[in-house]
Protein backbone atom coordinates (compact mmCIF):
# COMPACT_ATOMS: atom_id res chain seq x y z
CA UNK A 1 0.00 0.00 0.00
CA UNK A 2 2.42 2.34 1.01
CA UNK A 3 4.62 1.52 -2.44
CA UNK A 4 1.93 2.19 -4.18
CA UNK A 5 1.06 5.66 -2.93
CA UNK A 6 4.77 6.50 -3.16
CA UNK A 7 4.11 5.48 -6.99
CA UNK A 8 1.29 7.56 -7.02
CA UNK A 9 3.16 10.41 -5.56
CA UNK A 10 5.98 9.89 -7.74
CA UNK A 11 3.73 10.27 -10.83
CA UNK A 12 1.97 13.75 -9.19
CA UNK A 13 5.80 14.97 -8.96
CA UNK A 14 7.22 14.15 -12.47
CA UNK A 15 4.15 15.95 -13.47
CA UNK A 16 4.39 19.25 -11.41
CA UNK A 17 0.82 18.60 -9.26
CA UNK A 18 2.50 17.60 -6.00
CA UNK A 19 2.02 19.61 -3.00
CA UNK A 20 4.44 20.44 -0.30
CA UNK A 21 3.69 18.03 2.42
CA UNK A 22 3.59 15.73 -0.80
CA UNK A 23 7.07 16.53 -1.39
CA UNK A 24 8.47 16.03 1.69
CA UNK A 25 6.80 12.15 2.15
CA UNK A 26 8.71 11.50 -0.96
CA UNK A 27 11.87 13.44 0.22
CA UNK A 28 11.64 11.24 3.53
CA UNK A 29 10.79 7.72 1.77
CA UNK A 30 14.01 8.16 -0.89
CA UNK A 31 16.42 9.37 1.90
CA UNK A 32 15.49 6.51 4.00
CA UNK A 33 17.41 2.83 3.80
CA UNK A 34 14.04 0.84 3.10
CA UNK A 35 13.26 2.15 -0.86
CA UNK A 36 11.94 -0.50 -3.75
CA UNK A 37 14.77 -1.81 -5.88
CA UNK A 38 12.81 -0.53 -9.10
CA UNK A 39 12.60 3.37 -7.39
CA UNK A 40 16.47 2.98 -6.83
CA UNK A 41 17.35 5.73 -9.46
CA UNK A 42 15.07 8.33 -7.76
CA UNK A 43 17.52 8.21 -4.72
CA UNK A 44 20.47 10.43 -5.77
CA UNK A 45 17.74 12.81 -6.80
CA UNK A 46 16.18 13.49 -3.88
CA UNK A 47 19.47 12.85 -2.00
CA UNK A 48 20.40 16.37 -3.74
CA UNK A 49 17.61 18.45 -2.83
CA UNK A 50 17.90 17.37 0.55
CA UNK A 51 21.80 18.41 0.30
CA UNK A 52 20.52 22.02 -1.86
CA UNK A 53 17.93 22.27 0.42
CA UNK A 54 20.19 23.01 3.60
CA UNK A 55 22.75 25.26 2.00
CA UNK A 56 22.97 28.78 2.96
CA UNK A 57 24.97 32.10 1.36
CA UNK A 58 27.07 33.31 3.75
CA UNK A 59 28.89 35.64 1.94
CA UNK A 60 28.73 39.47 2.94
CA UNK A 61 27.09 41.70 -0.11
CA UNK A 62 28.86 44.94 0.66
CA UNK A 63 26.14 47.61 0.09
CA UNK A 64 27.43 51.33 -0.86
CA UNK A 65 25.08 53.99 0.00
CA UNK A 66 27.53 56.68 -1.21
CA UNK A 67 27.69 57.21 -4.48
CA UNK A 68 31.40 58.32 -5.45
CA UNK A 69 31.37 61.23 -8.21
CA UNK A 70 33.71 60.58 -11.03
CA UNK A 71 34.66 63.33 -12.32
CA UNK A 72 37.12 61.72 -15.59
CA UNK A 73 34.06 60.95 -17.13
CA UNK A 74 32.75 64.25 -16.85
CA UNK A 75 36.24 65.38 -18.20
CA UNK A 76 35.91 62.92 -21.14
CA UNK A 77 32.52 64.25 -21.67
CA UNK A 78 33.55 67.80 -21.49
CA UNK A 79 36.26 66.67 -24.12
CA UNK A 80 34.13 65.31 -26.51
CA UNK A 81 31.49 68.04 -26.69
CA UNK A 82 34.56 70.35 -27.00
CA UNK A 83 35.67 69.05 -29.68
CA UNK A 84 32.28 68.55 -31.28
CA UNK A 85 31.53 72.32 -31.15
CA UNK A 86 34.98 73.05 -32.79
CA UNK A 87 33.99 70.58 -35.79
CA UNK A 88 30.89 72.20 -36.40
CA UNK A 89 32.37 75.66 -36.12
CA UNK A 90 34.74 75.12 -38.83
CA UNK A 91 32.60 73.35 -41.18
CA UNK A 92 30.01 76.33 -41.02
CA UNK A 93 33.10 78.53 -41.84
CA UNK A 94 34.36 76.40 -44.56
CA UNK A 95 31.00 75.78 -46.53
CA UNK A 96 30.96 79.24 -48.13
CA UNK A 97 35.01 78.85 -48.70
CA UNK A 98 35.96 76.58 -51.60
CA UNK A 99 37.64 73.78 -50.83
CA UNK A 100 40.53 72.69 -53.17
CA UNK A 101 41.99 69.62 -52.04
CA UNK A 102 39.14 67.54 -52.42
CA UNK A 103 39.74 65.16 -55.37
CA UNK A 104 37.25 66.04 -58.26
CA UNK A 105 35.12 68.87 -56.95
CA UNK A 106 35.00 72.07 -58.71
CA UNK A 107 34.23 75.57 -56.96
CA UNK A 108 32.87 77.34 -59.71
CA UNK A 109 30.10 75.68 -62.17
CA UNK A 110 31.21 77.10 -65.76
CA UNK A 111 34.55 74.86 -64.88
CA UNK A 112 32.66 72.02 -64.08
CA UNK A 113 31.21 72.14 -66.85
CA UNK A 114 33.28 72.28 -69.42
CA UNK A 115 35.23 69.00 -67.63
CA UNK A 116 31.54 67.18 -68.11
CA UNK A 117 31.58 68.36 -71.75
CA UNK A 118 35.11 67.56 -72.38
CA UNK A 119 34.52 63.80 -70.87
CA UNK A 120 31.18 63.52 -72.84
CA UNK A 121 33.11 64.15 -75.76
CA UNK A 122 35.70 62.22 -75.14
CA UNK A 123 33.60 59.26 -74.95
CA UNK A 124 31.24 60.01 -78.01
CA UNK A 125 34.82 59.72 -79.44
CA UNK A 126 35.18 56.54 -78.48
CA UNK A 127 32.26 55.44 -79.33
CA UNK A 128 32.09 56.49 -82.67
CA UNK A 129 35.67 54.69 -83.24
CA UNK A 130 34.20 51.36 -82.19
CA UNK A 131 30.68 51.67 -83.92
CA UNK A 132 32.78 52.36 -87.51
CA UNK A 133 34.58 49.11 -87.73
CA UNK A 134 31.38 47.04 -87.50
CA UNK A 135 30.31 48.98 -90.73
CA UNK A 136 31.04 46.02 -92.80
CA UNK A 137 27.46 44.65 -91.14
CA UNK A 138 26.22 46.83 -93.95
CA UNK A 139 27.79 45.20 -96.77
CA UNK A 140 26.98 41.75 -95.77
CA UNK A 141 23.24 43.18 -95.69
CA UNK A 142 23.58 43.83 -99.06
CA UNK A 143 24.97 40.14 -100.22
CA UNK A 144 22.04 38.62 -98.16
CA UNK A 145 19.89 40.92 -100.28
CA UNK A 146 21.18 39.34 -103.63
CA UNK A 147 20.74 35.67 -102.03
CA UNK A 148 17.25 36.55 -102.14
CA UNK A 149 16.79 37.43 -105.64
CA UNK A 150 18.75 34.29 -106.38
CA UNK A 151 15.55 32.42 -104.56
CA UNK A 152 13.06 34.21 -106.63
CA UNK A 153 15.04 32.80 -109.86
CA UNK A 154 14.68 29.36 -108.32
CA UNK A 155 11.21 29.57 -107.26
CA UNK A 156 10.40 31.04 -110.81
CA UNK A 157 12.42 28.35 -112.62
CA UNK A 158 10.68 25.82 -110.66
CA UNK A 159 7.01 26.73 -111.24
CA UNK A 160 8.69 27.46 -115.01
CA UNK A 161 9.76 23.52 -115.16
CA UNK A 162 7.37 21.88 -112.96
CA UNK A 163 9.76 19.95 -110.96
Amino acid sequence: MVLNNIEKLLEKYENGETTLKEEQVLKNYFTSDTVAPHLEHYKPMFAYFLVNQQEQFTKDIPLNTKRIFNYKWISVAAVAVLMLGVYFTMSLFNADSCETDLVGTYCEPEKAFEEVSRSLAMISEKLNKGTSTIGYLNEMNKGTSTLGYLNEIENTKNIIFKN
